[in-house]
């Protein structure tokens, strides 16, 4: 038996608005806000990403730095990982990490625009 269920995962970041309008970009789903200070995205298929802010943010550093450490990354399946690539540029994305050694490694890594590492991941 559970302990516990999933919820969400939380992101801070300094402006909760523009962020989770990126991952909408990027996945999908409808935005929602129960103030100006937390923002949720919840995706095609009920998963869940809130948005809160944090006006000192500052991102992680990755893949390992020694006191901004990665502290979480999300990974997203893609179809076309060129395609999804140009994508996620385009909506602010910056790469970290794109040798995935010719389709050997089945990830890139990027950060969002607050920072945060994600990885697109061949299916």
């Amino acid at each position: 038996m559970p302990i516990a269920t999933y919820s969400l995962v939380a992101l801070d970041c300094p402006d909760p608005q523009a962020l989770a309008g990126f991952y909408r970009s990027v996945l999908g789903g409808e935005v929602s806000n129960t103030s100006d200070r937390w923002y949720e995205l919840r995706v095609p298929g009920g998963a869940r990403i809130a948005f809160q802010e944090a006006p000192d943010h500052r991102p992680p550093a990755w893949p390992q730095g020694d006191h901004d450490s990665q502290q979480a990354h999300l990974d997203f399946d893609v179809a076309d990982i060129d395609r999804a690539q140009e994508e996620v540029l385009a909506l602010g994305a910056t790469p970290l990490d794109l040798d995935d050694r010719g389709g050997e490694r089945g990830f890139r890594v990027y950060a969002d625009p607050a920072g945060h590492p994600f990885c697109l991941c061949r299916q």
